[in-house]
């Protein structure tokens, strides 16, 4: 007689949502999920293989962390970030990442330099590879890293409720050789051990970024709102 099968493990539902929500939320960072593109209950669930309740609560989800947003009661789409959208996201980034790289100058340790010295020469393979995705991910960990040279669990937990939206905007810069000498500029400076110098290049590197994006979003000629000052 042949030994019975054991029952197949039945994932749970808050399981099933945070595996759909991370897909989603990846392909809209990654630009496969577009601004405008429809998110169909019924179509994500037949591609998953999932119920439609997982699916519908990771759209919820979506919409809280700012990157979909209901048109209508049956119609809901990836959202379009406004000039003021963009403009917000950087004022709140400015804030936080200056504040954290001079934290960072005065707490880094000789191992964690050399974790961002790696994460640079991965962002540099990849830019001549022109490897967005790859280049995206690498730069997100690179800054994730500043932060965690911080040391302050409170300023990453304001953070994180914007860290996916910020990481969608890093992606919108495509002046790749640019971005990756400002990064090597930022660490030569957090690498000093000057809280000040470290705070003047993040906030060139901020600013910079912010000119960038807006140029590939709106184009040079559109009516913006000005820079963070």
């Amino acid at each position: 007689m042949a030994p019975m099968s054991s029952p197949a493990k039945i994932e749970p539902l808050g399981a099933v949502r945070e595996r759909v929500l991370a897909a989603l939320r990846r392909e809209i960072i990654a630009g496969r999920l577009r601004p405008g593109d429809r998110l169909v209950e019924r179509e994500l669930a037949d591609r998953f293989g999932v119920s439609r309740v997982p699916v519908r609560e990771a759209i919820r989800a979506l919409v809280a962390e700012g990157f979909v947003l209901f048109e209508t009661p049956r119609r809901t789409v990836v959202r379009r970030l406004s000039p003021t959208d963009v403009k917000e996201l950087f004022e709140l980034r400015e804030a936080l990442e200056v504040y954290a790289a001079g934290l960072a100058a005065t707490r880094a340790t000789p191992e964690a330099l050399a974790e961002l010295r790696e994460l640079l020469d991965r962002a540099a393979e990849a830019t001549r590879a022109g490897d967005a995705e790859t280049i995206t991910d690498v730069n997100t960990r690179f800054h994730d890293g500043i932060l965690a040279l911080a040391g302050n669990s409170l300023l990453i937990s304001v953070m994180e409720p914007v860290d996916g939206r910020l990481r969608w905007l890093t992606r919108q810069n495509e002046e790749w050789p640019q971005l990756l000498t400002e990064h090597r500029e930022l660490y030569d400076a957090i690498a000093s051990g000057d809280p000040h110098r470290a705070r003047a290049h993040a906030l060139t590197h901020v600013r910079a970024n912010y000119r960038s994006t807006v140029r590939h979003l709106f184009g040079d000629g559109a009516d913006l709102p000005p820079p963070p000052a």
